[in-house]
């Protein structure tokens, strides 16, 4: 094998939604950085601005006012920036992540605050709780991350733990997202470590993008003298109808659809979708279609419940 075959396979196309497998949100090294990129109100790659999560969640809790809807479950919470402000505004909030440094920083930042959150360190697509919840929120476009069979799972595992008529709120990137998405590769050589590695390494990227399956691909491999890792970071593109469609699916009724997590009103040309949705209705194709997301109802906003 040469040099370059050892890049080439580093690199090569991966199949639709192929992990590597290297799980680095708990990486010692990765984590730390993550942790630093959620916490910086300047950047936004880890997290939204601190403006648009405060505008953020003063929108869902007019969606779902907490008097209706005490009990929210944060799905994807990281280290609570959501989380904290979910509980200030009067919501009794459980988050989940499945980052174990996030979840340290999350529960040490709340006792620091007084706030009573309850952080569970797991895997949302293993859900496993005991309570029922009136709200939940998977924001960040988490949710496009996932394969479909991934997709449909979460949204079982989060029918399940919500109460008849309960809230979702996420976000997901849109088809103006994946045309505007350029391909494009880069390297980088660095001597005193990067994000990725501690360490003298290079740092090779790639995206692609998958248009027949609405999807994109961030490739990253670590080229270091230890070893190579390679990481994919997927990405899936929503219209409302292909959004909607999943949710009735997984008996969720899609009741509005926005261009951002703080209730912008719908814009083809937004780079984000959010769905509004209840849960507890029965799924198209199940022999009643009394509760199937009419066209004439998408897009308008709801308030209250």
């Amino acid at each position: 094998m040469t040099l370059y075959d050892d890049l080439h396979d580093l690199m090569k196309p991966p199949a639709l939604y192929e992990r590597t497998g290297e799980p680095f949100w708990d990486d010692e090294h990765i984590s730390r950085g993550m942790l630093a990129a959620h916490l910086d109100p300047e950047f936004e790659g880890a997290s939204r601005s601190f403006a648009f999560m405060d505008r953020s969640v003063a929108w869902i809790a007019r969606v779902a006012p907490p008097a209706a809807h005490p009990r929210l479950l944060d799905l994807g919470c990281g280290p609570g920036l959501y989380a904290e402000r979910f509980a200030r505004a009067g919501f009794e909030v459980t988050g989940v992540d499945l980052s174990r440094r996030s979840i340290e920083h999350a529960r040490e930042s709340a006792r620091g605050q007084g706030l009573a959150i309850d952080y569970r360190c797991q895997d949302y697509l293993a859900l496993d709780l005991d309570a029922t919840f009136d709200a939940a929120v998977m924001i960040y476009c988490d949710y496009g991350a996932l394969s479909a069979d991934e997709r449909r799972a979460v949204l079982q595992r989060i029918q399940g733990r919500l109460r008849p008529g309960a809230a979702l709120v996420l976000d997901v990137f849109s088809r103006r997202f994946l045309e505007a998405f350029e391909e494009r590769s880069s390297w980088e050589h660095h001597a005193n470590g990067g994000y990725w590695n501690p360490g003298p390494h290079i740092e090779i990227q790639r995206s692609r993008a998958f248009p027949d399956e609405a999807a994109t691909l961030e490739q990253i491999a670590v080229v270091a003298p230890e070893g190579a890792k390679t990481y994919h970071l997927w990405n899936t593109c929503f219209t409302r109808e292909t959004l909607a469609s999943e949710l009735e699916a997984a008996g969720f009724r899609a009741e509005g659809f926005f261009a951002d997590a703080a209730g912008a009103p719908f814009d083809e040309e937004s780079p984000t979708i959010c769905a509004v949705a209840r849960a507890g209705f029965r799924p198209a194709g199940t022999g009643d279609d009394t509760n199937r997301v009419l066209p004439e109802r998408r897009g308008f906003a709801i308030l209250g419940a």
